[in-house]
């Protein structure tokens, strides 16, 4: 499975965390470590100039301020050794002005985890440098042996090579380290509440089993009563001479039926289409790419079929990305891109159209973010102004499950 931490980086085989951005992501985890440094630094200038008469009434907003801020930064660097979002806690204040805006954090749980990070931030940036330094300076040291004096020449090259085996040493160090820092910060900053999760994954669930006892009730009951209405209809038309009262009004009918079967199918298609369940996510897809007015290219291969909830969740973000693109993208061409890599769901939607794709803007990517979380998936976007727009997804996926 595709890592997402540091941590989960740790488990893969050595040569694929090797050669894995994640040693590099982690040293520069921890190398940014240095603004709490200069932060430390500043402070002791304060303490030392100001010492403790310093009012209560000016410390609270800069102990207020500084935590919020350092907070705020270190979710924004989180990102280097965890790829799952860690998003802003706070809420906007009720009115504006700044009493507002202390008052309003100073209420708030968050603000005071900020707060309580702030002095175990300023203690971890010593830990980070000495570890980063110590993973790059000693192996450096020892590759320099046979530029010693004071060695000879065979011990000089056999320290160097003492010095190349400790760089991936080094590696394992660092990420170690950088992963176990970045799940302290993440459990104040941004702490999983499995609870929520949980009961999310049970709602779609049961969203899931109504859709499908829905689309049976619709399938097997409405739809056949409309089939044999039309038929009925037809029947009757054939009887009655051509061009009579009664044949244009049963005509008109047998035409409305007609309309409305077709309406039905395309409402059953859309609530759960059999071809999902008959023959697997690449028909599904292939069968949605068919009815979109752009021109779709799928090219998803997959060694067996997935487990049932990752089809469906990976079938309606295909679905939903390909209605975004044939609404606002103006694209001439679109391609949908499924792979299985190392047991993890990748899919990318790509189109050529004008960019500019904002979650935010009511888009229904929001929504997708939502139910990919459900199923641990992670969605990335990139649309520039004037394009091209990229939707890729993971999904974890085992085909063990």
């Amino acid at each position: 499975m595709l890592a997402r931490t540091a941590l989960e980086a740790l488990t893969r085989k050595p040569s694929a965390f090797l050669r894995s951005p994640w040693p590099w992501r982690s040293l520069a985890y921890l190398l940014s470590s240095a603004y709490l440094a200069l932060a430390a630094a500043v402070l002791a200038a304060l303490a030392y100039l100001y010492g403790l008469a310093v009012a209560c009434a000016v410390l609270l907003p800069l102990v207020v301020v500084s935590g919020l801020a350092a907070a705020r930064l270190e979710r924004a660097r989180l990102g280097l050794v965890d790829l799952r979002p860690a998003a802003d806690p706070h809420r906007p204040p009720d009115r504006p002005g700044v009493r507002a805006w202390f008052a309003t954090r100073l209420r708030e749980q968050a603000t005071w985890r900020e707060m309580a990070l702030l002095p175990v931030a300023m203690v971890m940036w010593f830990v980070d440098l000495g570890v980063a330094f110590q993973a790059i300076w000693l192996p450096l040291l020892l590759l320099s042996g046979p530029l010693q004096p004071t060695l000879d020449l065979l011990t000089g090259w056999l320290v160097a090579a003492g010095g190349l085996l400790l760089f991936p040493v080094a590696a394992y160090v660092v990420t170690a380290w950088a992963g176990t820092r970045a799940s302290i910060v993440r459990a104040v900053l941004a702490p999983d509440d499995t609870e929520v999760v949980r009961s999310r994954a049970r709602l779609v669930d049961a969203f899931e089993s109504e859709r499908r006892r829905i689309e049976r009730d619709l399938h097997d009951g409405a739809q056949q009563r409309l089939v044999s209405l039309t038929m009925n209809l037809g029947l009757a038309l054939l009887d009655l001479p051509p061009g009579s009262p009664a044949a244009v009004q049963i005509d008109q009918a047998h035409g409305e039926a007609k309309r409305a079967l077709a309406e039905l199918r395309e409402l059953i298609r859309g609530i759960h289409p059999h071809v999902l369940t008959d023959r697997g996510l690449p028909a599904a897809v292939l069968d949605v790419a068919g009815r979109s007015p752009v021109p779709v290219e799928v090219d998803i291969s997959l060694p067996a079929r997935l487990p049932g909830p990752i089809e469906v969740t990976a079938y309606y973000v295909t679905s939903e990305a390909l209605a975004n693109v044939a609404r606002h993208s103006a694209a001439n061409h679109c391609l949908v891109r499924g792979r299985l890599l190392d047991d993890t769901l990748v899919l990318q939607v790509e189109d050529d159209g004008v960019g500019g794709a904002d979650p935010a803007a009511g888009s229904g990517l929001s929504g997708l973010a939502d139910r990919l979380a459900v199923v641990d998936g992670v969605m990335t976007l990139s649309s520039p102004p004037g394009g091209p727009t990229s939707l890729r997804v993971e999904i974890p996926c085992p085909l063990s499950a």
